[in-house]
């Protein structure tokens, strides 16, 4: 049984402590309701860049945790992401592919391959670190904490639903480079 990604981030935002997140796409409009002004920057208007955004904040900022809330059909558009995560190896890396088959930002488009693309196993013959799929929010819930503490590059699965919204029928949000500097602001303080 798929899980809503609004549940699933909602137990995210419980658990992350001071982990950087970088939702994109479908996560995004949930997360700046679930997470408003917590450390975050969206990646929208820019489909598969999460990953490389996330990656440099990652080695840029290696005491602490980021969490990259892709989508799957984000995730496709730049693939070679995986090879390069996984050939800088940041041990502070969680990679949450959102995985519904489709490109629902732009329509509910089939993605190539819809729900056959097996992500673990890319992310796996990249170079990650680990790599598995999780369908149950249970099961989710009660693995998460272990995810925020296992040695990245980390990639988890995560079979969903459609979002309730996307960014093109929400509301809202902040320009990205406002959400760089305020990033950038938090992240200097002690």
């Amino acid at each position: 049984m798929a899980m809503k990604p609004e549940d699933v981030l909602r137990v995210i935002a419980a658990a992350r402590g001071e982990a950087v997140c970088v939702p994109t796409m479908t996560t995004a409009p949930a997360w700046r309701t679930i997470a408003p002004n917590d450390l975050s920057v969206v990646c929208v208007g820019f489909m598969g860049g999460a990953s490389s955004l996330g990656l440099g904040i990652a080695l840029a900022r290696p005491e602490r945790r980021v969490i990259v809330l892709d989508g799957d059909g984000s995730l496709l558009m730049q693939l070679g992401s995986l090879a390069t995560v996984a050939g800088a190896a940041p041990r502070n890396f969680v990679h949450l592919v959102f995985k519904n088959g489709v490109y629902h930002t732009s329509g509910s488009q089939e993605v190539p391959g819809g729900m056959d693309v097996d992500y673990v196993m890319m992310a796996n013959g990249a170079g990650y670190r680990d790599a598995y799929a999780i369908g149950d929010l249970d099961e989710f819930r009660r693995r998460f904490p272990a995810i925020l503490t296992d040695e990245g590059p980390l990639l988890v699965e995560l079979h969903t639903t459609l979002a309730a919204e996307t960014p093109m029928t929400a509301p809202g949000g902040v320009p990205f480079h406002q959400q760089v500097e305020d990033l950038s602001e938090k992240l200097r303080r002690p």
